[in-house]
């Protein structure tokens, strides 16, 4: 008689632990989402990428040298997956001047969305005015900072 009451109460014990679980698993199982569903959900949406490239140089083939770079990327990531910027300062803000010599290359490169940036600092110490600058150009406080800023934000840096 201890044997079978034993028996049961180790049945008790086992149906009680059994039935404990139960309700921890049920629900796992059916929220659970078809394979199909789970890997879509974990690939990552593509990235768009953003590079921002730095001319200090009055040089126009440091300039043509950018530009090229800028288009290249365009090219090779495809214009509507990447960022790309071109920031002036110091000696390199007379290329984003109305009367610059690679004005043509310039309205190309706004015409591919690619941001012109003139540091408004070197204007202020060379007394360069908007009137003097290449129409469709942006302006940023200061270049280096600029520049500071879209490093932290994750933006790639080339200085040609």
């Amino acid at each position: 008689m201890t044997i079978t009451r034993s028996k049961h109460v180790l049945f008790a014990s086992l149906t009680a632990a059994a039935l404990a679980i139960l309700p921890a698993t049920a629900p796992a199982q059916s929220t659970a989402k078809p394979a199909a569903e789970k890997a879509k959900a974990a690939k990552p949406k593509a990235a768009r990428y953003r590079v921002v490239l730095q001319v200090s140089d009055a040089d126009p083939a440091k300039w043509n040298l950018a530009l090229n770079n800028a288009r290249n990327v365009q090219q090779d990531l495809g214009k509507d997956k990447v960022a790309v910027e071109i920031v002036a300062y110091g000696p390199g803000l007379g290329m984003l001047k109305a009367d610059s010599k690679v004005a043509d290359r310039l309205a190309q490169a706004i015409d591919s969305n690619i941001g012109l940036m003139a540091c408004e600092n070197t204007m202020k110490n060379t007394k360069t005015t908007r009137e003097d600058m290449y129409s469709g150009i942006k302006y940023v406080d200061a270049g280096v900072v600029h520049i500071m800023k879209r490093q932290r934000e994750g933006w790639s840096y080339v200085r040609p």
